[in-house]
């Protein structure tokens, strides 16, 4: 592929609800141009966006995929994105890195949860939209709803650059407005069209949104708008340069019709964003943040100093490791020496890549603006930023969705481990999204993610990779033990079985403490009847009680030891004999002391359509949760609630199930709490019954 001028770069992302068509569109825009010379399809499993093993499998996007084409003289560097919230990471990266969105909607299904969330997202990065309507020729279409459905959710702004003239089954005809023309297509693929004049009817109605249209390119320049209110109208070229201008600012939505499985509508959108889409020089300067100092810095686009973002990481066997990147000034090239400024740590850029889904392209230089992949950096993880002498900045790091499901592994065959924890933590550089943890106070190994799918593949990516056996079953829940009343004790530990004997007498005080306080351990010993180098000795018994639990073998809490008097043995006392004194001494006066256990409490944050509202309101209810308040947001509302995290297991399930996939919620740990005595006592018993 020949060298790009900066401003003739398209860098854009195909993002929008799963199932809606993103896949293949792209495909689509690449058999126009003859990147590849039939259009594969899902249930197929050959597009070139697809390729991954569990893609194929399970006939959905789950990486997000980079691909370049060549339309009209400019460069597309263009991203396939998964339409699923639980793989919303790859979605995010990818938008961090595009000068825009197109926005693609079901014509069936119309604006879903997926969408909306994708849009959000756009719109806090600031960069412009476009909206596709995609599938018109699939059954139960309505294009005026679908239509409806995008001004009320995103503006009534949206504008209709094409109508359909017939959607469903059959579907092939549409009007162009801003040509103000119809252009009827083929049936058979090939993407080809005929174009004639518009019957009277469809003459009125164009005229009327081109006139739209005018005021909206009008609104986005001041001189053009003056020049539009002295003469009521705007040449053609000054209308071409104005609808650039108000898409980047979106003084206007431009919406568009395609069938991207017949390649209906396809060329059409890419002769617009040839002419009229985001560009590189549209965001000529980003704002970064000086590496040494911490202050606001700019980025110039013209800058010869290269700086380049690492936007996602991957590690296949197939393509080894690489780092996609975009350049955001100056150039880079094989062999070129840059310093990441995230990671401290100099690095060599080797062979430069243009990626097609698995295929790859040598290039031997990029220029500011380009998107590419680099091979294996040695110590470049995805959110770095690399810089060449000069300038030493780093770029905003992409900011990712909490995790709302987690699963803890099993592994079945021993000297797993290792290759466990080295899958784990690739798989967690590929996907920020996917977070893993030790838990040494559940003596488990925790997985978190975005959704039940996200964990499946996760697992099966760790098993197909990592050549690892292992199964995924529910977390134990981190209780913990507590007091509500004050105890003490007495414990004398003695041990004579010849030879050297051991002995330790231990009198203790325990009292209750404020949430989250902690244990603090203290003495109030007078005389002589313990000498004092025995003190440590006993804490550590009472720490080895706490950790180990008393009441249900879970870690203690927030409760005052006071070891106020015992006794000695001038031969057999030593550190063990206090320690183990110290422990039972622990143990008994807990057991006085109204033991108790605790819960741990989860922040809730459900966004939901106002339609299912009830039903989840009603299921948190049922999970012992409380409604901490209810806020909207666009079409959504937003419920906050605590709810204890021994009733969340798979929540993101539910409430998939509930509200028909159109729902999406956050967890984050709020605090400790009381349990109610009935499950208490169905907690300790399953306890005391795994340790029979």
């Amino acid at each position: 592929m020949k060298q790009y001028a900066t401003a003739d770069i398209r860098n854009f992302a195909l993002v929008g609800h799963g199932a809606s068509g993103k896949t293949c569109l792209s495909e689509a825009m690449l058999y126009c141009n003859g990147q590849i010379n039939r259009l594969g399809t899902i249930d197929a499993g050959n597009t070139a966006s697809d390729y991954h093993p569990g893609e194929q499998q399970r006939q959905i996007s789950i990486h997000a995929t980079p691909m370049v084409t060549e339309w009209n003289e400019k460069k597309f560097n263009l991203i396939d994105t998964p339409g699923y919230s639980d793989f919303i990471g790859e979605a995010l990266s990818s938008l961090a890195v595009v000068d825009m969105a197109v926005v693609v909607v079901s014509a069936v299904n119309g604006v879903e949860v997926g969408t909306e969330q994708v849009w959000d997202h756009a719109t806090r990065n600031e960069i412009p939209k476009i909206i596709v309507i995609n599938g018109l020729d699939r059954e139960h279409v309505n294009f005026d709803q679908v239509l409806n459905q995008c001004k009320e959710r995103f503006g009534h702004n949206v504008f209709p650059m094409q109508l359909p003239v017939t959607h469903g089954p059959g579907f092939s005809k549409v009007v162009d407005v801003l040509r103000s023309e119809l252009i009827e297509y083929n049936t058979d693929g090939s993407g080809k069209f005929t174009e004639s004049e518009l019957s009277e009817d469809f003459q009125l109605q164009v005229d009327e949104l081109h006139q739209s249209l005018i005021e909206y390119v009008a609104e986005s320049d001041d001189t053009l708008l003056e020049k539009f209110f002295e003469q009521g109208n705007l040449s053609e070229e000054e209308m071409r340069d104005g609808i650039h201008a108000a898409v980047q600012n979106q003084t206007f939505i431009p919406l568009f019709c395609t069938s991207s499985t017949s390649n209906i509508g396809v060329a059409r959108l890419m002769d617009f964003i040839s002419k009229f889409g985001s560009s590189p020089v549209d965001r000529a300067k980003i704002t970064a943040l000086d590496a040494r100092s911490g202050e606001e810095k700019t980025v110039d686009l013209a800058s010869s100093d290269p700086v380049v973002f690492v936007y996602k990481s991957i590690s296949e066997g197939h393509a080894g490791e690489l780092s996609f990147f975009r350049v955001y000034s100056g150039r880079v090239s094989t062999g070129v020496d840059l310093y990441n400024t995230s990671r401290s740590q100099n690095e060599r850029f080797g062979q430069l890549f243009i990626m097609n889904g698995k295929d790859r392209s040598n290039i031997g230089e990029l220029a500011a603006g380009d998107l590419g992949a680099v091979v294996k950096l040695k110590d470049t993880h995805s959110g770095n930023t690399l810089c060449g002498s000069f300038l030493r900045v780093m770029l905003k790091e992409v900011s990712y969705p909490k995790p709302n499901i987690h699963a803890a592994i099993e592994i079945h065959s021993k000297g797993d481990e290792e290759k466990v924890a080295v899958g784990l933590s690739t798989l967690h550089e590929e996907d920020p999204t996917f977070i893993y943890k030790v838990d040494p106070e559940i003596k488990q190994t925790i997985i978190s993610g975005q959704g039940e799918l996200h964990l499946q593949v996760i697992h099966d990516r760790l098993k197909r990779r990592f050549n690892v056996d292992i199964h995924l079953k529910e977390p134990k829940i981190p209780y913990r033990e507590t007091i509500q009343g004050n105890g003490q004790s007495k414990y004398r530990h003695k041990k004579q079985s010849g030879g050297a004997g051991q002995f330790a007498e231990v009198w203790m005080r325990i009292e209750p403490k404020q949430r989250g306080e902690g244990v603090e351990f203290s003495n109030s010993l007078v005389g002589q009847n313990v000498d004092r180098v025995f003190v440590p000795s006993v804490e550590k018994g009472v720490n080895s009680a706490c950790m180990e639990g008393v009441l249900a073998g879970y870690r203690v809490v927030d409760l005052k030891v006071d070891f106020y008097d015992g006794k000695q043995h001038p031969v057999d006392s030593k550190d063990i004999a206090f320690q183990i004194a110290g422990k039972h001494a622990f143990r008994e006066a807990f057991m006085q002391a109204q033991p108790s256990l605790l819960e741990p409490i989860i922040n809730i944050e459900v966004k939901v359509p106002e339609d299912h509202m009830g039903d989840v309101m009603g299921d948190i209810s049922g999970r012992r949760g409380k409604i901490m308040g209810m806020d909207s947001e666009g079409s959504l509302q937003v419920i906050k609630a605590q709810v204890p995290q021994g009733l969340l297991y798979n929540y993101s399930i539910t409430l998939r199930s509930l509200t028909g996939g159109r729902a999406l919620h956050t967890e984050e740990f709020s605090h400790y709490e009381q349990m109610p005595k009935d499950i208490e006592r169905k907690v300790i018993a399953k306890s005391q019954k795994d340790e029979e």
